[in-house]
């Protein structure tokens, strides 16, 4: 193996913002920040959040209302 062409590995805390902490392998440094994790994704929680702010999907409906008329 040659010498001094692989990156340096670290035991890296990777922390993200809901405040979840975990140990890993990585080569970016010892503390990693991240914004979403698999303990408050959606995909991996399954709980969904509903987010029909100021009624988007009524808004949707309006602007494309002539054309279902066809």
């Amino acid at each position: 193996m040659k010498k001094d062409i692989h990156p340096k590995v670290y035991n890296a805390k990777i922390i993200c913002a809901c405040g979840h902490e975990e140990q890993v392998l990585s080569t970016k440094g010892e503390t990693v920040h991240v914004e979403v994790c698999s303990a408050c994704h959606p995909f991996f929680t399954g709980k969904q959040r509903f987010l029909d702010t100021a009624g988007r999907i009524d808004r949707f409906r309006k602007k494309y209302a002539k054309f279902e008329k066809k």
